[in-house]
């Protein structure tokens, strides 16, 4: 049985995790010399890696290695690629609290709407929050001096869409973690032969290849093992709060790692996004 307390601790490893994402591609990026599509490569295949071996580690008939390439789809796994590559291309260019804030911010955006289209009736403060967090995002890509570069805010919108439209396929679809592996292991020859199409452009060092290593294997991989084994004791409403940290703890990370510049319009975009998010969350539980 897990503990409140082996809770409160794993979800904090694996919020950690989803930041060290944004703070390693930002760093590899900026301060190696690989490219964001080899990146992108090396990300998805140690994430595959890492995911495999602890399945296997898991030692049930359930999850042998036959199992677990049997898991998944190629639909997921094409949301999956498209994320890890919008996500990678679009750090180009942002920083890496402004583009956690934008990825989230879309992720959260695109689950809200799919509720809606589906005909899920909301309340006049999660209306309220919904409104809070879209004039926050406007306000931050507002042209002016302190703006993000609109292609890479763009490109991190339609990863955080991907990521959305990912973890809605994923709801129901059996073992969160099998059936993550078997995307992971799906998505490999997609960003193989994007990897092939970029070639002429491609570049690496042996620096810029351990941060897309560790992103994939530890970030990525290890955090969706922690993030999973979390939920078991947190409600929906909580795991949906919880994740408003990440935007968070990915400004700390960007300031102690690459000295990023705060500005009067991030932290009053980020009170809105992330205040109306918490609004929408918080009410929804109320409601239900």
């Amino acid at each position: 049985m897990t503990t409140p307390v082996k809770v409160v601790f794993l979800t904090a490893l694996a919020m950690i995790a989803f930041a060290a994402n944004s703070i390693l591609c930002r760093i590899a990026l900026k301060q190696s010399g690989i490219d964001p599509a080899t990146f992108t490569v090396i990300r998805i295949t140690a994430g595959a890696l890492m995911l495999w071996l602890i399945v296997r580690l898991r030692r049930t008939t359930a999850t042998s290695g036959s199992a677990v390439t049997s898991t998944g789809n190629w639909r997921s796994a094409l949301a999956l690629f498209v994320y890890a590559a919008g996500f990678s291309f679009a750090y180009i260019s942002l920083s890496a609290a402004t583009g956690a804030l934008l990825l989230f911010g879309a992720v959260q955006a695109t689950m809200i709407s799919y509720g809606l289209w589906s005909g899920e009736r909301i309340g006049r403060w999660q209306v309220a929050g919904l409104t809070l967090a879209c004039i926050g995002i406007v306000f931050l890509l507002l042209p002016g001096l302190s703006a993000p570069p609109l292609a890479g805010a763009l490109l991190m919108v339609c990863a955080g869409i991907a990521w959305g439209v990912y973890s809605l396929r994923a709801r129901g679809a059996g073992d969160p973690l099998l059936v993550t592996a078997g995307n992971f292991m799906r998505a490999v020859p997609l960003a193989l032969v994007f990897g092939l199409t970029m070639l002429s452009h491609s570049s690496a060092d042996p620096t810029g290849v351990a941060y897309a290593i560790i992103s994939g294997a530890v970030a990525s991989g290890l955090g969706y093992a922690i993030w999973y084994t979390a939920l078991r004791g947190l409600t929906a409403s909580t795991a949906a709060t919880v994740q408003l940290s990440v935007p968070v703890l990915a400004t700390v990370g960007g300031m102690l790692f690459l000295g990023e510049p705060i500005t009067q319009r991030f932290v009053l975009a980020s009170v809105a996004i992330l205040g109306g998010l918490a609004l929408f969350v918080l009410n929804a539980r109320r409601r239900r």
